[in-house]
């Protein structure tokens, strides 16, 4: 298989830019006169992003909706582009239209799966592509559905912020992959937060504590850039590490409890302070995996003054715990279906399958035409965690308006196969991992 050089995203944006005032006049069609012009109320899809959570994630959609028809996917790996095509042809016989020459495979794939005349992408690859994928989308006048988090770096936030206010005059429709904000037992206990329920929110806490996650041995042929990219979870430049990869879901919750006033670009911490370390990726099975950080505690302060305290861990045989709790001057609260006040309240009505009910959701604005866009708290909330780990990774005072203007990039300068990836094995066996008080934050 034959890949192609990847521009960087500085590139990548340069070349789009001149297509962007044709892709708005297209995308203020609204999917009403577009998808229906044929007589019927088909919804195109392509997926890009075929590992476990892209499979499920399109799966979460066709169970939204019956409308919604796959007619691509696209992976960097072929292997993974042809396994999604061929389960999905098995199981949704009726819901796909997959030829092979709309299976894509390879580092630009993901264009060729934007340019195929669908009306709807459903992307879930490593987070560190995602920026790119969503800001070509939105440039070709199409509705995302997009896999958390939204970026792992100020650059990223930066290009998704400018996509974003695209998306938003353009009348584009975005999802983004927080379930919990689609959980009727979540929806309704932040809704009494925001009316005041527990007073005002002084304290938050937020805990994704875990014992560790999958690795793909390396084998013979790969290219270190094809062993990171296969693993990209250890790898900073494609996760954003832990804190961002999975704990963003906590992060996020805290986050839209402090937005009562529904402004997610505004609801954010201004500053964090933290710490980490990295042990077990240096030891046993475990070692010469990545270089992630094993652990994170961070203080995220807000500009009222709020603290939200931050756990997130990767280490068997400890404590487990994946919650978040607020305490507010007259109360507190789980943020899913409990809180105390004068008087304890606990939510009694029926959940959803949330993983579904957000797809159904972004759909239903489409073929509606009403306002739908989670872009700016997937920015946000993304670059929370980016804050984070700032802070974790240099041992300092990381400040949100410094990390957004002065944050580097994680991304490499060249991507293809055969190009020299971010970091490198050393010859003791194990990647370089960021230390505090010498790694500089921006």
């Amino acid at each position: 298989m034959t890949e192609r050089t990847f521009p960087s995203r500085r590139d990548f944006l340069k070349k789009t830019a001149a297509v962007a005032a044709g892709a708005a006049l297209a995308s203020q069609l609204s999917i009403g006169r577009t998808a229906h012009a044929a007589g019927s109320d088909q919804l195109k899809a392509a997926l890009i992003g075929c590992g476990g959570r892209g499979n499920g994630a399109i799966r979460d959609c066709l169970s939204a909706d019956p409308g919604v028809k796959v007619i691509a996917v696209a992976d960097a790996f072929e292997d993974r582009a042809k396994n999604a095509a061929d389960s999905l042809r098995r199981e949704q016989a009726n819901r796909v239209d997959l030829p092979e020459d709309r299976v894509f495979t390879g580092l630009d794939a993901f264009q060729k799966a934007i340019d195929c005349g669908v009306d709807l992408i459903v992307t879930a690859t490593p987070p560190g592509f995602r920026p790119l994928i969503y800001s070509a989308a939105i440039k070709a006048g199409k509705h995302v559905f997009m896999e958390k988090p939204c970026c792992v770096d100020a650059p990223g936030f930066r290009t998704l912020m400018a996509a974003n206010q695209l998306a938003e005059s353009n009348g584009l429709k975005v999802g983004v992959g927080f379930q919990r904000r689609h959980t009727p037992s979540y929806v309704e206990t932040i809704k009494r937060i925001h009316d005041g329920a527990i007073g005002k929110l002084m304290l938050l806490r937020a805990y994704w504590n875990g014992s560790g996650i999958w690795n793909n041995k390396r084998q013979p042929g790969w290219t270190e850039m094809q062993y990171q990219v296969r693993n990209w979870y250890h790898f900073c430049w494609l996760s954003g590490d832990n804190i961002c990869e999975q704990h963003i879901h906590n992060l996020d919750v805290c986050n839209w409890a402090k937005d009562a006033e529904g402004d997610p670009k505004k609801t954010h911490p201004v500053e964090a302070n933290g710490m980490g370390a990295c042990l077990l990726r240096y030891l046993g099975e475990w070692k010469g995996t990545g270089q992630i950080f094993d652990e994170h505690f961070v203080e995220f302060v807000y500009a009222d003054g709020a603290r939200m305290l931050s756990q997130c861990r990767h280490i068997p045989n400890t404590w487990g715990n994946v919650s978040e709790a607020v305490h507010g001057t007259q109360g507190e609260s789980n943020c899913n279906g409990w809180l105390k006040a004068q008087s304890e309240w606990r939510f009694r009505g029926e959940n959803v399958n949330s993983m579904v009910q957000e797809h159904k959701d972004l759909i239903d604005a489409i073929r509606k035409g009403t306002k739908y866009h989670e872009g700016w708290h997937g920015a946000t909330s993304s670059m929370t965690a980016v804050l984070g780990r700032m802070a974790t990774y240099s041992g300092q005072v990381v400040k949100w308006d410094e990390a957004v203007e002065k944050g580097t990039s994680e991304f490499p300068k060249r991507l293809a196969w055969d190009a020299e990836a971010p970091v490198k094995l050393g010859a003791d066996g194990n990647y370089p991992i960021p230390v505090p008080g010498i790694y500089k934050a921006y």
